[in-house]
């Protein structure tokens, strides 16, 4: 077996700390302190806190879709909606702002933030019988759809609206199939 590289380790351990106490109000000596490294080995391996921050939520944003095909939707709310993930769903739509409006070091985060999901969520789709035509379309209403949800559950805590409102989309989704 192969080790990881330094910048993986350090990318694990910044998701594995984020995810456990947040991260994205700290500053790059403060992470760099709770990762047992140096702010110069941040700096090296990430180029800025903005640049590892983007990493930590791209990693994060692959690992989800990776899982993706293997999980029924409602496997995949439940797991995209568990508390170890929701500092994660956070530092998500704190980039996704930033990256929107421009902040140094944040813009590269948008690449793929859309595209990336609507191949494997098309995939997905196809697997449930929707017709092809339509597959563009209901991945990006999906998609739109579990973000807007999450960003309702990391802004109210209101779990069994969100879950609620989910399963109603489900519902409806089954119906295209």
């Amino acid at each position: 077996m192969i080790d990881a590289s330094p910048r993986v380790k350090l990318l694990d351990a910044a998701i594995d700390h984020i995810a456990h106490h947040g991260g994205a109000d700290r500053s790059l000596r403060a992470l760099a302190t709770a990762l047992g490294t140096s702010h110069r080995m941040l700096i090296y391996h990430f180029g800025s806190k903005e640049g590892l921050l983007t990493a930590v939520a791209r990693e994060v944003e692959a690992r989800q879709r990776a899982a993706l095909a293997d999980l029924d939707p409602a496997e995949f709310w439940h797991r995209l909606t568990a508390d170890d993930l929701r500092a994660n769903e956070k530092l998500f739509f704190q980039l996704y702002g930033q990256a929107l409006g421009g902040t140094p070091g944040t813009t590269e985060f948008l690449d793929g933030v859309i595209q990336d999901w609507l191949g494997p969520i098309e995939a997905l789709l196809a697997a449930r019988g929707v017709p092809e035509a339509d597959r563009a379309a209901h991945a990006r209403l999906g998609l739109a759809v579990t973000r807007g949800l999450l960003l309702d559950l990391v802004t109210t805590g209101d779990r069994d609206a969100v879950n609620a409102a989910m399963a109603q989309f489900l519902a409806m989704s089954e119906k295209l199939a």
